[in-house]
């Protein structure tokens, strides 16, 4: 009897320090990745973006393929210092689309008579590896040309 009188008053208190140390260990894994966080991460965040066309080329084709287009175009500026003073009025980056399959975000990006695409390893970085970097939790980047009728999905893998 007295056994279980011990239990009862010493079980309550075993149990509140468990979820004292499991708290206290979410507290510190939760501190640890902020301290450690990048300083300089500034995550894009894209909003609704433009409208979309009914009989878009490109969404249609996209759409096709079994894609689901999400938004339209959406334009990124970026403000661009040179030693230290501002570099004219900046740039900015266009991105055509965003898609979606199979619970996959994709950065669309259309060809356009005036750039022609470089099919080399150095061309596709240098046109499309940016809008990999601009948003990593995408699948990839689509490139999709109406005119050809042809998508061609590209992802990047950076390694060591």
């Amino acid at each position: 009897m007295e056994w279980g009188l011990l239990m009862n008053s010493y079980g309550d208190w075993l149990i509140m320090l468990v979820a004292g140390i499991i708290l206290a260990a979410w507290i510190f894994r939760a501190f640890y990745r902020w301290l450690h966080a990048p300083a300089s991460v500034n995550r894009l965040k894209l909003g609704k973006g433009g409208e979309l066309k009914p009989n878009d080329e490109n969404i249609l084709l996209l759409e096709e393929a079994g894609y689901e287009v999400s938004s339209g175009k959406h334009l990124v500026p970026i403000f661009i210092e040179l030693d230290g003073m501002p570099l004219g009025k900046g740039s900015r980056l266009y991105i055509d689309y965003i898609a979606e399959m199979d619970n996959s975000i994709y950065v669309v990006k259309t060809a356009r008579d005036r750039m022609p695409m470089d099919w080399t390893a150095s061309g596709v970085r240098d046109r499309l590896l940016v809008y990999s970097l601009l948003l990593p939790e995408c699948a990839g980047v689509l490139f999709v040309d109406a005119k050809d009728k042809v998508i061609r999905k590209i992802t990047f893998h950076i390694t060591d």
